[in-house]
């Protein structure tokens, strides 16, 4: 396989990674030292925030940054000792949620025109044990599945209903999962829940704009909330990313 066909397999936080790795490599900072605040990197690397955190996450995955809450980010040994690229920790959680809003927003239209009764009841269903998860502290997150397997699956396409599991289920990768670990709360399980309730009641109208409207808005809010949300704040307490 060819170098250039390998460099246009590899994620944008892994290529984001290894630039960092390198300027650290190069004797920008040193083990045990805290790097710049996030904006400061933004600007040093030429990337956008959302590209950079996953780009972080990884790093600390791989124990080459360590997080410390309330300090910041610091060097670790284990990334001066080691010339190795990033490893891949799964698909990008900021292109996860893109495809989704893409797949889901159009799939929407068919459950709507099909969608029963029951179908509704069902969906109303994994919305109370949402709201019962959260309210008890636990995962919301196989009710979560649940409802948009459901939707997925009233829409008809066998097809398309593997890919969306397949998108779904790719949230417990481990940049996903360590994405979660720092964005997920009551507030934004909370408002998921909201977002859940417009999309049943467009669907129980049959309201095929709506039902459209209700899950892109969704979806692109759990990726701001997901992505953007976690704001790295056990990572830097010195800024504020509203």
């Amino acid at each position: 396989m060819s170098q250039e066909k390998v460099s246009t397999e590899r994620k944008v936080y892994q290529i984001i990674a290894d630039r960092l790795r390198e300027r650290i490599r190069q004797g920008d900072f040193k083990a045990g030292s805290r790097l710049p605040a996030e904006r400061e990197l933004v600007q040093i690397l030429g990337v956008s925030r959302p590209s950079l955190r996953e780009a972080l996450i990884a790093l600390e995955i791989d124990g080459s940054i360590e997080i410390r809450m309330g300090s910041g980010i610091y060097v670790c040994q284990k990334l001066l000792d080691s010339t190795r690229q990033t490893s891949t920790f799964g698909e990008s959680p900021t292109e996860l949620m893109q495809a989704r809003a893409i797949i889901e927003g159009e799939t929407v239209v068919m459950a709507c025109m099909n969608a029963t009764k029951a179908d509704c009841r069902y969906l109303q269903a994994t919305i109370d044990s949402m709201r019962a998860a959260v309210a008890n502290g636990t995962s919301a997150v196989e009710a979560d599945r649940k409802f948009h397997h459901r939707l997925a699956k009233i829409g008809g396409n066998t097809a398309l209903l593997k890919i969306i599991t397949a998108l779904f289920d790719e949230r417990h990768s481990p940049i996903s999962s360590h994405m979660t670990e720092h964005a997920e709360s009551v507030k934004t399980w909370t408002a998921a829940i909201t977002e859940h309730t417009a999309i049943l009641d467009a669907l129980q109208s049959k309201d095929i704009v709506a039902a459209q409207t209700a899950m892109r808005h969704h979806l692109k809010t759990s990726e701001k909330r997901w992505i953007e949300g976690a704001q790295l704040r056990s990572f830097e307490d010195e800024e504020s990313y509203q």
